[in-house]
C-alpha cells in the first residue's frame, strides 16, 4: 500500500501533467486564432478589395459579351437602341443604324464610323457603371460642316477626327463631366477632350492625347 507522501509525489505529478497538458493545447490554440485571424484578414482584404473594384474589372475578364448601346441625339431628337456586337463579331446593320444615327444631320450626309469609337463608348459606360442613354451631340461631320463650325469657334479643329468618323462628343444624363473625362482618360484609348462650358467631353479613335 502506498505511503502518504508517495500519494502525494504522484498526485503533483498528475497535476504537472495536466498543467502541461493543459499548456499545449492553450498554444495550439493560438496558434490556430493567430491563423484564424490572419486567413480572415486576408480574406476581408481580397473581398474589401473585390468590393471597391469597379464592375468593369471583372467585366474585362468575362468571355464575350452583347454589346448594347443606348443614345439620343440632341439635335434631331431621334433616339436608338443598338446591338452592334454579338458577342462574336460586329453586325453590320446595327452599325449601319449606328452611322446614320451619327450622321452629320446638317448636310444630311452619311459616313461609315470607326467601330472602334462605339467599343470606346461602351467600355466607358461600363467604367462608369452605368447603362443610361448617351447623349449625343456631335457625331460625323462632313467637310464642308466643319470649315463651317471652325469659321465660328476656334475650338474647331481643320483636320478634325469628327470628319473621319472617328470622334464623338456627348453626355450622359446624372454623371458629371469630370467622372466621364476620369474615365475616358483611365482607358488610354484615343483622344479625351473636357468641354465643361459647353458641356460635353470629347472622344475620338485617333491617337493617346487630351486637352
Amino acid at each position: 500500500m502506498a505511503s502518504d507522501s508517495e500519494l502525494i509525489l504522484a498526485s503533483r505529478k498528475a497535476e504537472k501533467v495536466y498543467n502541461d497538458s493543459l499548456t499545449v493545447d492553450l498554444i495550439i490554440m493560438d496558434k490556430f486564432d493567430a491563423n484564424r485571424r490572419r486567413l480572415l484578414a486576408l480574406g476581408g482584404a481580397a473581398l474589401g478589395a473585390a468590393a471597391i473594384l469597379p464592375a468593369p474589372a471583372f467585366a474585362t475578364l468575362s468571355t464575350p459579351r452583347p454589346r448594347i448601346l443606348t443614345l439620343n441625339n440632341l439635335h434631331t431628337g431621334e433616339s436608338l437602341r443598338a446591338e452592334f456586337f454579338d458577342g462574336r463579331g460586329y453586325i453590320q446593320d446595327e452599325l449601319a443604324r449606328l452611322n446614320h444615327f451619327f450622321r452629320d444631320y446638317r448636310a444630311n450626309k452619311i459616313k461609315s464610323i470607326d467601330p472602334n469609337l462605339f467599343d470606346h463608348l461602351y467600355r466607358l459606360q461600363g467604367l462608369l457603371g452605368t447603362n443610361k442613354p448617351v447623349q449625343l451631340i456631335s457625331g460625323y461631320r462632313s467637310l464642308d460642316t466643319n470649315d463651317e463650325l471652325r469659321a465660328r469657334s476656334r475650338g474647331v479643329a481643320k483636320h478634325s477626327y469628327h470628319t473621319k468618323g472617328q470622334a464623338m462628343d456627348f453626355h450622359i444624363e446624372g454623371i458629371s463631366l469630370s467622372n466621364i473625362r476620369k474615365a475616358a482618360l483611365s482607358m488610354r484609348a484615343g483622344g479625351v477632350g473636357y468641354y465643361p462650358r459647353s458641356n460635353f467631353v470629347h472622344i475620338d479613335t485617333g491617337p493617346v492625347r487630351h486637352w
